[in-house]
């Protein structure tokens, strides 16, 4: 095997991707970062889910609201809960019902009218970020994606980002790039009393 080959072609196919993202999903991200903005300026919170490698990133993009993501900006703490983190609700919810439901009866519970929930999902299919959806626009609160170019979550939701790609691991890539610019926005937007 050329390892040396392989690495510089996985390192192409995330540079022609992200260039394609950088065209495509601009006002998506913009979109994305107003809507949480007013969230938070609004004394609302933001709940995030997803699975697996999606599940890391609810966790870590709830952390830079609540700890900080730029150090140069002195800030409160933004309320930003990740979904994914509480092992015994999703473990007694999972056994006794359905895995389905885990993310739709935490919003049941946490959200209230004006919370935005993130739904992160390659596929655009998962069934228990659909329903936590379904579940958050019953609840009155707004919505997000996080997933892919013709994911069936987009059509589900008030804003989605799609990433122009079937590769899971680069749609995974463009969505730490959104989440970080995203949350170097609303830090921006928030501080400077900027939120339109």
């Amino acid at each position: 095997m050329d390892i040396s080959k392989y690495i510089n072609e996985k390192i192409d196919g995330t540079s022609q991707v992200l260039s394609e993202f950088r065209i495509n999903c601009e006002q998506q991200i913009i979109d994305s970062a107003k809507l949480i903005a007013e969230c938070f300026s609004n004394g609302n919170k933001l709940l995030i889910c997803g699975n697996g490698g999606s599940a890391a990133d609810s966790q870590h993009f709830a952390a830079e609201f609540m700890s900080s993501f730029s150090r140069d900006v002195s800030r409160v703490s933004y309320p930003a809960i990740a979904l994914t983190t509480d092992t015994s609700m999703i473990t007694a919810y999972a056994n006794d019902f359905s895995f389905d439901g885990i993310f739709a009866r935490q919003v049941e519970s946490l959200g209230k009218k004006g919370d935005v929930l993130l739904a992160i999902t390659t596929s655009g299919a998962s069934v228990n970020c659909l329903r936590a959806v379904t579940q958050a626009k019953k609840q009155g609160l707004k919505t997000l994606a996080f997933t892919k170019l013709g994911g069936e979550i987009s059509q589900e939701v008030n804003v989605a980002i799609l990433v122009p790609s079937n590769d899971t691991q680069h749609i995974q890539e463009c969505h730490v790039i959104s989440y970080h610019i995203i949350a170097g926005v609303v830090e921006k937007l928030i501080s400077s009393r900027g939120v339109e």
